[in-house]
């Protein structure tokens, strides 16, 4: 975070001091970051006092100080130097984000967060930072790696770690940026109308990227065209000054055009033509033998071969968004295609491949799930098990797509059949309830039986399952919404070798 004193920030928030003077407060300065968890802080820090689930960040607020912190963001006197906020009632998405906040305290931090990444992000785009928000309803983390990856070569980019993308992890990732960053990246998530247009205003983006809508929490809004109205609000949050970044492939996506009063920048699988297409676009796209894509970017003249160090060809769309981010910061053609070849998976369980020593090839995409990232997994793990002259076994292990609302059963009994139809040799599907129960069923009415596909109570069951069967050369599929716990048996499954119950069976 930039550099300001105890009295600055409270001055920021609307807050009152707690055992520390004013005079004290104006002489001491935050000069390290600003974290949530106690564990995390270092000397000059600034601790953030917020419920959980099973501590209060109010109790941990003297250690907070005892590591290093000069002062605490808290709803009441803690004791230490501190900058006090009045609990109040949640707004926008807060109830969501704080579950254990009855009596407001939560909310009030988090609102006073908000005022200081606001207060923090003005001073420094004044100064010349280049932000950059990402929303659509499958692949913002994906796309913000590759956009990292192509902005490093220009400058310090500071980017969220995994999916910092709510009212929490935004502001927080906001104020890791220092004078010395020349560029923000942002993801921006919404469970509810209004929740996009709350992000930006704490950092107004001057790009702005747009790359789906999809069915991803279909429960929270009930329709695709609401979920789209909410992706809007990123276009229409850029100022005539900027860029706006839409994937012309989606028609609820290309239509945001008319929403914005910023540049608008298409990026598409096919050349641009008077009606569809992309002002950066990919040539034909082909996919190697572990479905990393490889294409000729094209922007207006100029073009360069690339070969996507990232697995499926979903990944061609998040790469066309990241490399019309860096044309637009100023990078090459040349250069992007050269950033985006070296741009390997960073964060965790999100299509990570990697294969043991037995042969068996695990494609870890555990973190997150909806129909359409699932429709992508699926064809990934088709095109890796069947896509040279030797195919292999191929394994599906899926775990429930959650906040679908309504439209969960059809759409796991979809996922069901899907499995099927792309020929995969076994489906674990993990986890009970209705949602799970339609997928298997799914599977059985699409032709598939007997041991072909198979319903376990959990991960355990499902871990025990495969070290039993699997053979050396297999493929497998780890997929699911991150609440249903599938990433610890991807990394089980992973740390497996040759040694291992059933790694070698022939």
């Amino acid at each position: 975070m930039i550099d300001l004193t105890v009295a600055q920030i409270a001055d920021i928030v609307g807050g009152t001091l707690a055992d520390i003077t004013p005079q004290q407060a104006a002489a001491t300065r935050v000069t390290g970051s600003v974290e949530f968890d106690s564990r995390a802080i270092g000397p000059g820090g600034l601790f953030l006092a917020l419920p959980g689930a099973r501590v209060d960040g109010h109790d941990h607020a003297v250690s907070a100080v005892a590591a290093g912190a000069v002062a605490v963001l808290a709803a009441r006197p803690v004791g230490v130097p501190a900058i006090v906020v009045k609990p109040q009632a949640a707004q926008d998405d807060r109830a969501s984000v704080l579950e254990h906040d009855a009596d407001g305290s939560g909310a009030a931090v988090l609102a006073a967060l908000a005022k200081l990444a606001k207060a923090v992000a003005a001073e420094l785009a004044a100064g010349g930072l280049t932000i950059i928000g990402i929303t659509g309803s499958s692949g913002k983390t994906s796309t913000k790696d590759l956009v990292a990856a192509v902005l490093r070569p220009l400058g310090e980019v500071i980017a969220p770690p995994g999916s910092f993308n709510n009212e929490l992890g935004h502001p927080w990732t906001v104020l890791r940026a220092t004078r010395d960053t020349d560029f923000l990246i942002l993801e921006m998530s919404a469970r509810h109308p209004g929740n996009i247009a709350a992000l930006a205003d704490i950092a107004t983006p001057s790009i702005g990227v747009v790359l789906n809508v999809g069915t991803a929490h279909l429960g929270e809004f009930g329709s695709r065209e609401i979920i789209a109205q909410a992706k809007s609000e990123l276009p229409q949050s850029v100022p005539p000054s900027g860029v706006v970044i839409l994937n012309a492939d989606d028609p609820m996506v290309a239509a945001m055009a008319d929403v914005t009063a910023a540049r608008v920048v298409r990026v598409s699988r096919n050349e641009r033509s008077e009606n569809s297409g992309g002002d950066v676009w990919a040539g034909p796209v082909s996919l190697d033998e572990v479905a990393r894509p490889q294409f000729t970017l094209h922007a207006g003249p100029a073009e360069a071969d690339v070969h996507l160090a990232v697995y499926g060809d979903h990944q061609v769309s998040n790469a066309l968004c990241a490399a019309a981010v860096g044309l637009e910061c100023g990078a090459s053609v040349e250069q992007v295609a050269a950033a985006l070849a070296a741009a390997g998976p960073v964060s965790r369980h999100r299509m990570h491949v990697s294969t043991r020593a037995d042969g068996v090839t695990v494609i870890d995409d555990a973190y997150n799930a909806n129909p359409d990232s699932m429709r992508a997994g699926l064809q990934a793990l088709a095109w890796i098990a069947h896509g040279d002259e030797h195919p292999r076994r191929s394994w599906a292990v899926l775990g429930e797509m959650a906040e679908l609302g309504e439209d969960a059963i059809t759409e796991h009994d979809r996922i069901g059949r899907l499995a099927v139809r792309l020929d995969v040799s076994r489906l674990v599907v993990v986890g009970t309830g209705r949602s799970m129960s339609a997928m298997h069923q799914g599977a059985v009415m699409e032709g598939s039986w007997g041991e072909e596909v198979v319903n376990v109570v959990d991960a355990t069951a499902a871990l025990s399952l495969l070290r039993d069967e699997l053979r050396p050369g297999d493929v497998v599929l780890v997929k699911a919404s991150n609440s249903a716990g599938l990433g610890a048996l991807a990394d089980a499954l992973i740390a497996d070798d040759a040694g291992r119950k059933g790694a070698a069976r022939p």
